[in-house]
């Protein structure tokens, strides 16, 4: 799901692996943005994955295997990789890890449309792609760019989501487009995709995923 950052890739990709695996369905989460690796700190694990044979063992948490460059690395590490480092870290996750038999194989990428997306779609066929966005324009701009990114390695976009889309006050209940509205029905609308869903501006959102348990898990 590329897109500048903080626009919410995270919340989005952790509840979608929450929401299949409550199905009943085998599901893999890599953290692919070695810019900003939030997955930890929203499934509330931290501990190094233990090596077996060789092979990196994922860490399990709300019935989803994971992987993040935060298990391996301090959490205050500056974030500076250059290319061909991004690049052997999404290889090694892709072919070092014990991921077994999966339904569904999740991968947030990092902001843009650079080495992370070019070495993820060179070494795995990928079904689809949903791109993530806010209402903004900036966030509208990044979006279409990631789309048409995508559309030239032949992965199909399945749709998008627009993250907070609107901001509901917890003490009145008044409604306001704090960052605008409809960038993402733009998004869908200019690709001709979809409009998957849109997301609130919500406080528990941000409370719950601080807290370790994703918003699918906690309610």
């Amino acid at each position: 799901s590329p897109a500048e950052g903080r626009v919410g890739k995270s919340t989005v990709s952790a509840g979608l692996a929450v929401a299949l695996a409550q199905m009943g369905l085998r599901v893999g989460l890599m953290d692919a943005d070695v810019y900003g690796p939030n997955i930890p700190r929203m499934f509330g694990v931290f501990e190094k994955p233990p090596v077996i044979g060789g092979k990196i063992q994922p860490i399990e948490a709300h019935g989803v295997k994971l992987m993040s460059l935060g298990f391996l690395i301090d959490r205050d590490a500056p974030a500076i990789w250059r290319g061909p480092i991004i690049m052997k870290i999404t290889q090694q996750f892709l072919r070092d890890v014990a991921w077994g038999e999966l339904d569904y194989f999740i991968v947030e990428l990092p902001p843009g449309t650079g080495d992370a997306q070019l070495s993820l779609v060179q070494s795995v066929p990928v079904s689809a792609a949903i791109i993530v966005t806010t209402p903004q324009e900036v966030a509208v701009g990044d979006a279409l760019r990631g789309a048409r990114m995508f559309e030239r390695v032949n992965v199909p976009v399945l749709g998008v989501v627009e993250n907070m889309a609107v901001h509901v006050c917890s003490h009145c209940g008044h409604a306001e487009h704090l960052f605008g509205a409809g960038g993402g029905e733009r998004v869908a609308r200019e690709y001709g995709v979809p409009l998957l869903g849109a997301l609130p501006l919500d406080i528990r959102i941000r409370e719950q995923a601080d807290g370790g348990t994703p918003t699918v898990a906690a309610d």
